[in-house]
């Protein structure tokens, strides 16, 4: 019967051991963080759809919304139909001057006519004045033609940045979820009225958290960018252990933060270091975690 009291106790105390570890304590204590975003609308008007749930998992480029584009897309019909009209002045203009071009080119062969001509002494001087003060008006009326057609271009050129610019607020007015991840916080429903800047929602990619933990400075030396330490967390009556990776180890040190430490432990200066941990779906943002950065400290 002692006996096998023995071996129940042995059998507990091992049980024990694998829960909660060999007695040591962790190298650092920290929580789970995440960058999170918060997606703003980009257009003013009435949500006409917007299928977006918290919790929901979102992939990059997905349409989640979109923003009433009535009023933009009158506006850029307006905007249309002032350019064809400003083009059939520029299309006026244009064959002015063509027309000029037509007379130019025949006073400019008169001209050559009247230089062989005056060679053969069949025709005059004054001939040639004429043709040469003919030639001379035609050039000005050219000039004076396309110094006509300069504004009507530039007020095209104005109407097609506008033009440009209903575009781009009617693209924006679909809204495009720009990460991937999963949605943290819901701001608006379908139907709102939103504004540009007015937040829609949060979102972070939960794929892999990061676990901001503060070592002290005797601990430096153990660990480095790129360093594999294993983090754990409380599960049930049992530690949960996983592997994690240094990503970033802060060159200043601070006070330790109150919610990690004692009130007379707060009085030392740690470094800040983050590790980065592939989540499984059991981690969550701000969950406590600790960190051991030898491996047969598990």
């Amino acid at each position: 019967m002692k006996k096998s009291i023995f071996i129940l106790a042995l059998l507990t105390g091992i049980l024990f051991t694998s829960c909660n570890g060999n007695g040591e304590k962790a190298d650092g204590y920290g929580n789970f963080e995440a960058t999170e975003t918060t997606i703003s609308s980009e257009a003013n008007g009435k949500l006409l759809f917007f299928s977006v749930e918290e919790g929901q998992l979102l992939k990059k480029d997905d349409i989640v919304g979109v923003v009433d584009t009535i009023q933009l897309s009158l506006k850029k019909a307006q905007l249309l139909a002032n350019k064809k009209s400003v083009f059939s002045k520029s299309r006026n203009v244009l064959s002015q001057r063509e027309v000029i071009k037509e007379q130019l080119k025949v006073a400019q062969n008169d001209h050559k006519r009247i230089e062989n001509l005056i060679k053969e002494n069949a025709a005059t001087q004054k001939q040639l004045d004429d043709i040469n003060g003919q030639i001379e008006i035609l050039k000005q009326q050219m000039i004076s033609v396309e110094t006509q057609n300069t504004p009507i271009v530039t007020e095209v050129k104005s109407i097609e940045v506008q033009i440009q610019q209903i575009e781009d607020q009617i693209k924006k007015s679909i809204i495009q979820n720009p990460l991937k991840g999963t949605v943290l916080t819901k701001y608006a429903e379908p139907h709102e009225i939103t504004a540009f800047g007015k937040p829609l929602y949060k979102i972070a990619n939960l794929d892999v958290m990061e676990l901001r933990v503060y070592l002290s400075e005797t601990q430096l030396a153990d660990i480095e960018i790129g360093n594999e330490v294993t983090v754990k967390i409380d599960a049930n009556d049992c530690m949960k252990s996983y592997k994690g990776e240094v990503s970033w180890v802060s060159d200043t040190a601070e006070f330790t933060p109150k919610i990690i430490q004692t009130k007379e432990e707060r009085v030392n200066l740690v470094y800040a270091v983050k590790v980065l941990v592939k989540n499984d779906g059991s981690l969550k943002i701000g969950m406590p975690a600790e960190i051991w950065i030898l491996n047969n400290k598990e």
